[in-house]
């Protein structure tokens, strides 16, 4: 009988501090912007793997740099493929022949600093209690505190730097406070209370029980999304929970409907059950899944994608006109900055009576930059995926409308490009206000140093990215043009632009350690791949991959332990 191809890394315990004292070193990446996604069939004959897969490769957008599904087949035995990559790349014909199950729980991610483990990609597992699969988008605040609980009382290990893989297991945990041989559902909500109780930040989840059926449940702010569907077949219901709607759409689900903020849904083969579990607490998406996230043909929280960008293009209209009046500026053409930006900028162009064209050409074989790790990277390939078209350009003064504006380095790119191509003029209207703040709870952007607004007025960022006037959208009108589409929600998390954080706790202690897990893992990541000097290069290949976890390298740093990886057996 062939071994299964698991890696079990031998480690130097002389070396690693035990017990409580390996508190204290740990560093945690922070998986936030991902895609979830669970599918129950009703069929359990049927493999639910296929189009797991496909719709994943819906939620692409949300992250490219790993991706991954677990499957529950006959007598609760589950099924795993994830790896580094892309869905196209990762999920073939083989690899999804070897999972096997009518339910199942996909996850695609972009890391923030550090990521770059295969063992981190999701989702996670652990067989205590019961068999638990977990997928988690968003990201935990108190890792610390919870990280202590863990050593001290729970006795669980935590193999991975990820904080997902600790919300799992703080779940398993409050799961097998009941003791008993089989649970219900009652069993599983009282354990999804008390984790919510205990974890702080933002988290949108779908888990799955062995043998049992799939959960999912939102953090009780409700600041990053999921929602479920349903779609009936002759012989019952076959449901799906997604973090868009568009997932739904595409797979012939209907009657989609939102996850609420501190809600668990569990739904079996038999029955749907949900439940509020979380304590009452402000309800703020965050409103960044509008401007820039998510697809424009997905609804969230009942606002629509699409609607809210045309509407931030309309209020954008009036502030553009406002200011190029106060400056004596005529435009002569209006030019979106591929691709979120489009829909506003059409809407902005109709709005003042200008011509609208596309000057800028997308190379759609070239990944995302704002997602894509390391900021040289980015950079690097801003060139590689726009082609400025000069007759566009050449001799006029243009509006080029963006749907934000962060590090400005693909900004400063872009406005150069134009530049080059004999653009008079280049002014920049952005969809949302200067963020000025990081964003603890879904986008990479951990530094403010890294945030070409932070500390900086107006006319100093025009000047940091070459344009010649920059125009931003009010926060109010911003917030408006979202809740124009829902006005049952009051509140939206804003945080980026303000540094006022819905959750509480988080203080200017835990930016800067934050920021200071950032650089360290930055480095660890340069080291690794051979770019801080050739020392650190040999060591890196010496000593092969490390997580960044408990102090020192753990074992089965490049799988999860326990549960085989049939993308490994496939390639």
């Amino acid at each position: 009988m062939a071994r299964a191809n698991v890696i079990l890394r031998q480690i130097d315990f002389s070396k690693r501090p035990i017990g409580r004292d390996k508190i204290s070193n740990v560093s945690f990446t922070f998986y936030q912007m991902c895609g979830i996604l669970g599918l129950l069939l009703h069929d359990p004959t049927a493999d639910a793997a296929p189009e797991i897969c496909e719709g994943l490769s819906l939620l692409q957008h949300r992250g490219q740099d790993a991706c991954g599904i677990v499957t529950c087949g006959p007598k609760g035995r589950f099924y795993q493929c994830k790896a580094n990559g892309m869905v196209r790349d990762i999920f073939d014909s083989n690899s999804i022949s070897r999972l096997i199950g009518g339910m199942g729980v996909g996850h695609v991610r972009y890391p923030t600093a550090g990521s770059f483990n295969n063992a981190e990609a999701q989702p996670f597992y652990v067989n205590s209690p019961y068999g638990i699969v977990f997928a988690h988008n968003g990201n935990l605040i108190n890792t610390d505190e919870l990280m202590r609980f863990m050593d001290a009382n729970a006795h669980r290990h935590i193999n991975t730097a990820s904080d997902s893989e600790l919300l799992l297991n703080i779940f398993a945990d409050n799961l097998q406070q009941t003791g008993k041989f089989r649970i219900n559902e009652d069993d599983i909500f009282t354990a999804i209370g008390g984790m919510m109780g205990q974890c702080k930040g933002a988290y949108a989840c779908v888990a799955m029980l062995a043998g049992f059926g799939i959960i999912a449940f939102r953090d009780p702010n409700g600041v990053r999304p999921i929602g479920m569907g349903v779609r009936k077949t002759s012989t019952g219901n076959d449901y799906l929970f997604a973090s868009e709607s568009v997932v739904a759409d595409a797979s012939g689900f209907s009657e989609w409907e939102d996850v609420k903020p501190g809600e668990a849904v569990i739904i079996t083969r038999s029955s749907l059950s949900r439940r509020q579990v979380g304590k009452a607490a402000t309800f703020a998406p965050d409103i960044f899944e509008y401007v820039y996230f998510a697809r424009p043909d997905s609804v969230l929280d009942g606002i629509s994608v699409y609607r809210s960008r045309m509407a931030m293009g309309d209020a954008l209209a009036e502030k553009v006109k406002t200011v190029l009046a106060e400056n004596s500026i005529e435009v002569d053409v209006v030019i979106p900055v591929p691709d979120t930006s489009r829909v506003a900028a059409l809407n902005l162009a109709q709005k003042l009576k200008l011509p609208y064209r596309e000057g800028f050409i997308k190379n759609r074989y070239v990944g995302r930059t704002f997602i894509m790790p390391g900021q040289q990277m980015r950079k690097k390939n801003v060139r590689r995926k726009l082609n400025a078209m000069a007759l566009e350009f050449v001799n006029k003064v243009v509006l080029l409308v963006d749907d934000s504006i962060v590090r400005g380095t693909t900004s400063k790119e872009i406005i150069q490009m134009a530049k080059d191509v004999g653009a008079k003029k280049v002014i920049v209207a952005s969809c949302a206000p200067p963020i000025r703040y990081p964003n603890v709870y879904g986008i990479d952007m951990p530094s403010r140093s890294e945030l070409v607004a932070h500390q900086r007025t107006t006319e100093e960022i025009a000047t940091a990215i070459g344009a010649d006037l920059v125009i931003f959208q009010s926060l109010s009108d911003l917030e408006e043009s979202v809740r124009s589409l829902n006005p049952s929600i009051t509140t939206f998390d804003c945080s980026v632009f303000t540094g006022e954080y819905v959750t509480g706790g988080v203080t200017e202690e835990y930016l800067q350690h934050l920021e200071g897990l950032r650089a360290d893992n930055m480095r660890t990541k340069a080291a690794l791949n051979g770019a801080v000097g050739s020392d650190a290069s040999t060591a890196a290949r010496e000593e092969k991959p490390v997580v960044v976890s408990a102090g020192n390298p753990v074992n089965g740093s490049d799988d999860t332990v326990g549960l085989h990886n049939t993308w490994k057996a496939s390639h």
